[in-house]
């Protein structure tokens, strides 16, 4: 049914109809707030461990600066690592046995024979003195014979002087009986038969006499001729003597090798005891090391060695220590052992060259089951005293007591334990600090 109009438009009342709608709280701005405040309990559980060690340390340093290493038990070996040059263990230097005119029979390089004759020297002062003290020598040997002819003539004639007074006195002996018998018959006078007494005296005396005398003649004549003798010997030795020494003029190789070096050159004159040449005997080769002289009152004579050759370790032995310092150095001899601990026969290495330059080890100490640490530049930043134990991301300094030191470790006698870590680069940058945080 329509409506009545009332003359004017009208719009329907529909307040009642309508809602009211209230603003809601954003969802995303809440998780964002639930989020800050996890992130921040986070960052705070994170950070204030870290916070708290920084504020208890005295410095900082990064890891990436610093070298740790761990202490371990096990054996430390003392040792030495030099540097060797390989030179001949027999290298004889022969010298001009007298002054005069060398004669080279060799060149440098050339192999030569042991007793081979490598040089002559003319010396005429020489072979002259031999043929004088040989003269003499025939000169003394000759009144040697000479003085055993009259020794003998001597002894003939004493022999006969006694002889003869053997004669006398048997003829005075018998004129004697013969006296006794007849004075005993009143045949002869007193004056007789006392005449016969002293004529048997006087024989008997001069038979006394004859045989002393040829007693001493005899002594005399073998003191003369042993007088003789001696000068004879005397002589013989300075003409051997001389002899040797002109022998000695051509100069002989001691042992098989090659020549060396030549010191002098041909047909030039020499001194006596002037450098000749040089032989090398390659059999057999030795090192010749530089030690440190810090180390020269740690080494002895026949301490073990390593020598390493293309890669590979040879035993061998320090066999020689000079007395003298040199640019503070002493030089040293290291030998390779002929063989090992148990008897057995090594070879030597092959290969080898004179002046040869290779690395030696020589093992000075070993000391087995002790606390050690590997080698670091800590040990010259505290002076072997102090170190700096990692416990997590702080160090602290600990002091120490350090031992035996080898290349790579040094012995802990107190201060550490095994496990523990160790920072072994410079500490320096310390200055002295007792706790240390390290940083990533």
């Amino acid at each position: 049914m329509d409506t009545p109009h009332t003359g004017r438009i009208g719009i329907s009342d529909t307040s009642a109809q309508d809602i009211t709608i209230t603003k809601k709280k954003s969802a995303k701005r809440y998780w964002l707030a639930t989020c800050g405040v996890i992130c921040t309990l986070l960052l705070y559980w994170v950070v204030e461990p870290a916070f708290s060690s920084w504020r208890s340390s005295d410095t900082s340093i990064s890891a990436k600066r610093i070298h740790l290493a761990k202490v371990v038990r096990g054996d430390l070996v003392r040792d030495l690592s030099v540097q060797g040059q390989v030179v001949a263990a027999i290298s004889p230097r022969l010298y001009s046995p007298a002054q005069g005119t060398i004669n080279l029979l060799v060149d440098a390089g050339d192999t030569v024979q042991k007793g081979q004759v490598l040089a002559s020297v003319d010396s005429p002062e020489l072979t002259n003195e031999l043929q004088q003290e040989e003269s003499s020598l025939q000169k003394l040997k000759m009144e040697l014979d000479r003085q055993r002819i009259q020794s003998k003539k001597q002894a003939l004639e004493n022999q006969k002087a006694v002889d003869l007074a053997k004669v006398a006195l048997t003829a005075a002996e018998r004129e004697k009986r013969r006296a006794d018998k007849a004075f005993s018959t009143q045949s002869i006078s007193q004056i007789d038969f006392e005449k016969a007494q002293d004529e048997l005296e006087n024989a008997k005396l001069v038979y006394k006499h004859a045989q002393q005398d040829a007693d001493l003649s005899k002594e005399s004549l073998a003191f003369e001729v042993q007088s003789k003798q001696l000068l004879v010997k005397r002589q013989a030795l300075m003409v051997s003597d001389l002899s040797r020494k002109v022998a000695r003029l051509d100069i002989r190789s001691p042992v098989s090798g090659i020549v060396g070096n030549l010191a002098a050159e041909q047909r030039n004159q020499v001194a006596k005891n002037q450098a000749i040449l040089s032989v090398v005997d390659l059999s057999e080769f030795e090192l010749e090391v530089d030690i440190p002289e810090s180390y020269a009152d740690d080494l002895a004579i026949n301490m073990p060695a390593l020598v390493t050759v293309n890669g590979s370790n040879h035993l061998a032995k320090l066999v020689s220590i000079s007395p003298e310092i040199e640019n503070n150095q002493v030089t040293g001899r290291v030998r390779f052992s002929k063989e090992d601990e148990n008897g057995s026969a090594l070879q030597p290495p092959r290969g080898l060259r004179q002046n040869q330059r290779l690395t030696t080890r020589i093992l000075m100490e070993n000391r087995p089951d002790v606390l050690m640490l590997s080698r670091g530049q800590f040990l010259e930043s505290g002076s072997g005293r102090v170190a700096y134990v990692v416990e997590g991301n702080i160090a602290r300094r600990t002091n120490i007591v350090t031992g035996a030191r080898s290349l790579s470790n040094v012995e802990v006698l107190s201060g550490l334990s095994a496990n523990q870590q160790v920072i072994i680069s410079s500490t320096d940058q310390f200055n002295d600090a007792q706790t240390v945080l390290i940083t990533q």
